[in-house]
């Protein structure tokens, strides 16, 4: 079934049915990371290249942990840890083009 931007629909990821499929290793594969792609390997592809200080690209990386994780783990509670996180990296960037 298709969506109404006419991109492919995705099944709903179960975590009920993730945790039955896999054996529960929870250090090396926790599931509220591991949909198609694990999140750790989304994050390297997406900072390959970038040039930003340390703790940025700290900060930046836990917005998109958090943001790919809330629907699977911790909900709401997720989406808040990943605003402080992009508050944080906001005030970092406007005090350093204030210099």
């Amino acid at each position: 079934m298709d969506n109404p931007l006419g991109e492919p629909h995705i099944r709903p990821f179960d975590y009920a049915e993730k945790m039955a499929s896999i054996d529960r290793d929870m250090v090396n594969s926790p599931p509220h990371y591991n949909q198609e792609i694990e999140c750790i390997d989304a994050m390297a592809a997406m900072a390959s290249g970038c040039k930003m200080p340390g703790h940025q690209a700290y900060c930046w990386q836990n917005i998109f942990k958090y943001l790919w994780r809330w629907p699977y783990k911790n909900g709401v509670e997720d989406l808040k840890k990943c605003r402080w996180y992009l508050d944080r990296l906001i005030k970092e960037l406007e005090l350093s083009n204030d210099k």
